[in-house]
């Protein structure tokens, strides 16, 4: 067994490891480094954890290993089976159902140890206040991040709040989770029934909330802003009864369950271009959620991990608002759409050209310089390997050379357009930011945007009444020529028309994204 003193250093060279992990996951040349030194730092802290002689008392091992073995096993199986499977365009729904996960750890780690501790309060043992304080922190946070986690991953897969028709697949996640949270809630609650009607009541009611509200098919609704503000309210108050009062756990799963109702609302109203503030803000939830539960078993390196987590994805929050030009209260609370001042889009789209694959072929074989600029219309068309293919032969047959601009909201994640361009070997070097793409905008021949919409809108820079005014975009308008490759003209998030799709050095290529590509492809072939 280790000492504790050797443990602490264990858990203060684990701790490096994760800073380490963060600062290279920040670059896409080295984050398959960072991800591998986070796992590391993690293996590390989970052996002195285990092997710390804080679990031995009179001589006796306390802990099951047995036990801990088989949920290593299934976990470490359920966790590898996801990420061999799922396709990089799908990686924002398991980013967002992974953040869950860990809320529902801190909310049960936090219930478990409410439970010990009243059976230590019984018999005469002081439960002191800051571990008071961390069990509803974690429940509260832990809570809102993981049925907060599943809405976002039920948006992202698309069969929460749409009106369309559903996979079969998707009906049971749907209807199944809806069931299992009133069933789980009924079910809770009648154990306690006997002991505290009121409290088995409104446990059962928060159940029954979410259970509805995740079928609606709205994603907003009238009293929804009010709902928000009264199970915020609600959940607070309860978690001070906690606090006052711990020996009655079924105040917390009250709370938990109000919490829930929270973390449904909160997230539900979010549109899908705000998806990126969403996932950095639930993974930072979910770091909070896990350093308040380090602070409830006091467990140091859990403290440490939570709040790095925590403080690194309230930045990255903070990071996607500014590119927004929106506060993380608006993204919350407010909506983003069309106005009384916005133009009419038959208007706006009158003058709009379209062009044709071959006609392309013809202006890359002259363009010296040529950006791409990819959005989620890449991600859904799972277009990246195409765009690829075509600069790679823009850069063999015509010499020409290609660079990608990427904006920092791009996609439904952080990074989203990244991580699916580094899937298909684009050289990371060519993959430039918003700010410097911007700068070399003059010397862009032709920038081909590809499924992106509000983040190239030049209405962010003409017009301080849009809902998009001031948020930084990329200027393709600026470039000698512009393609906009699109199924149609339908506005982005925003819904407002586009007017760079009208403009004279604009043309618009109406397909999908990979047809579209492959398309221009076979036409440069053949130039």
């Amino acid at each position: 067994m280790l000492s504790q003193e050797l443990a602490n250093i264990l858990y203060v060279i684990a701790a490096v490891f994760f800073i380490y992990d963060l600062k290279w996951m920040a670059h896409p040349r080295t984050a398959v480094k960072g991800n591998r030194t986070g796992a590391i730092g993690m293996l590390i802290a989970v052996i002195a954890v285990l092997l710390s002689d804080e679990f031995v008392v009179d001589g006796q091992y306390l802990i099951d290993i047995p036990t801990i073995l088989i949920g290593l096993v299934i976990g470490a199986s359920i966790g590898a089976f996801a990420a061999l499977r799922v396709k990089m365009t799908s990686m924002p729904e398991l980013v967002g159902l992974f953040n869950g996960f860990g809320g529902a750890a801190s909310i049960l780690v936090a219930a478990a140890a409410l439970v010990e501790a009243t059976h230590a309060i019984t018999s005469g043992t002081h439960l002191g206040m800051q571990e008071r304080i961390a069990i509803v922190a974690s429940g509260l946070i832990g809570s809102v991040t993981f049925f907060g986690s599943y809405v976002a991953f039920g948006k992202l897969a698309e069969f929460l709040a749409v009106k369309w028709k559903l996979y079969p697949w998707q009906n049971v996640i749907k209807y199944g989770f809806s069931a299992i949270v009133v069933a789980g809630g009924a079910w809770l609650g009648s154990g306690y029934f006997g002991e505290d009607p009121i409290l088995a009541s409104l446990l059962i009611l928060s159940a029954v909330i979410i259970g509805l509200v995740l079928l609606v098919k709205k994603d907003r609704f009238p009293g929804m802003d009010a709902l928000k503000w009264i199970s915020a309210l609600v959940a607070l108050v309860l978690g001070v009864m906690v606090v006052m009062n711990p020996e009655n756990t079924l105040l917390y799963w009250v709370l938990a369950g109000y919490a829930g109702v929270l973390g449904v609302m909160l997230t539900l109203s979010i549109g899908g271009a705000d998806m990126p503030v969403v996932i950095a803000l639930l993974n930072s939830y979910s770091g909070l959620a896990a350093c308040a539960t380090g602070f409830v078993i006091n467990n140091t390196v859990l403290i440490v991990s939570g709040s790095l987590v925590g403080a690194s994805g309230i930045i990255l929050t903070q990071i996607m608002c500014k590119a927004m030009n929106r506060s993380l209260t608006n993204v919350l609370f407010g909506t983003m759409g069309p106005t009384g001042d916005t133009p009419d889009a038959d208007e706006v789209y009158k003058n709009v050209k379209s062009t044709s694959a071959d006609e392309i072929a013809m202006m890359l074989e002259t363009a010296q310089k040529v950006l791409i600029v990819p959005g989620y219309g890449m991600a859904v068309s799972q277009a990246q390997h195409a765009v690829r293919d075509l600069a790679n032969l823009i850069e063999t047959k015509f010499e020409g050379e290609v660079i990608y601009g990427v904006h920092p909201v791009a996609g439904r994640m952080p990074g989203h357009m990244n991580v699916l361009l580094a899937e298909a070997n684009v050289p990371y070097d060519k993959l430039l930011e918003m700010d410097e793409v911007n700068s070399m905008m003059d010397s862009i021949d032709m920038a081909i945007v590809i499924g992106a919409n509000d983040v190239v809108n030049p209405v962010a820079r003409t017009d301080p009444k849009s809902p998009i005014a001031g948020m930084p975009i990329i200027d393709v308008d600026k470039a000698g020529t512009v393609i906009v490759i699109k199924r149609s003209l339908s506005p982005g998030f925003a819904g407002i028309p586009n007017p760079l799709f009208a403009l004279d050095n604009s043309m618009m290529f109406f397909n999908d994204g990979k047809k579209a590509f492959n398309e221009i492809i076979e036409a440069v072939k053949e130039a």
